[in-house]
């Protein structure tokens, strides 16, 4: 497909998803997760087409059926908007749940509004984290390329466990270090120290499914 800038003006921009059900009222799905709006109008929201005119509750529900067990936490101390390109990770990776420390508040726009399929928790500082991940039996995996870290590729990486991502910049604060029973880096090859912290959340996201999913 073609970038925008190269892209013929003459040629209309085609519309994103799907239009109405084809078929008059008579012929929808009978099955109650189908929402009766969208099988109208038309559904041009960001899903797969296993979910095309669903409701969002039934969406939710058959994503709750096979959720992986890692979770991701990400630490929100400065409103960095890579945490909702975070968030839409998490979904497109099948996270059980994404966890915010720090600020209530963070910045949704890079989500593209797949928080609304994503379980999100709030605690209010990593001890609230980590007392959480004790309670639910899950190890903290710290991601940053601090020293002592090892090679995510090389590294454990259990089947359960909270993924912790720090904010573009400083990372990881020193008690998200300190909470994790281990931290992991990845491997790069160019002259730049650090990637994008979206862009490094989605590699270990990846590099988790790779081993377990």
């Amino acid at each position: 497909m073609p970038s925008p800038e190269h892209a013929d003006p003459a040629e209309p921009e085609l519309p994103v998803g799907v239009g109405p059900w084809p078929g008059g009222v008579d012929e929808w799905p009978d099955d109650p997760r189908y929402d009766r709006e969208l099988l109208a109008a038309g559904d041009r929201r960001n899903v797969i087409d296993r979910y095309r005119y669903w409701t969002m509750d039934a969406i939710v529900a058959d994503l709750d059926a096979h959720r992986h067990p890692f979770h991701v936490a990400i630490e929100n101390w400065q409103h960095d908007m890579n945490i909702g390109s975070i968030v839409r990770s998490a979904n497109a990776f099948g996270a059980a749940e994404v966890h915010i420390v720090g600020r209530r508040r963070w910045n949704r726009r890079g989500a593209m509004v797949t928080d609304r399929y994503q379980h999100v928790r709030h605690h209010e500082d990593v001890a609230a984290l980590a007392a959480w991940a004790e309670d639910a039996g899950v190890p903290i995996v710290a991601v940053d390329n601090v020293p002592g870290s090892v090679p995510v590729d090389r590294a454990d990486l259990p089947e359960r466990c909270v993924l912790l991502f720090g904010q573009e910049g400083p990372g990881l604060s020193d008690e998200a270090i300190a909470a994790a029973s281990a931290v992991v880096e990845i491997t790069q090859y160019g002259s730049t120290r650090s990637i994008n912290a979206s862009a490094a959340a989605a590699v270990v996201m990846y590099e988790w499914c790779r081993r377990w999913a």
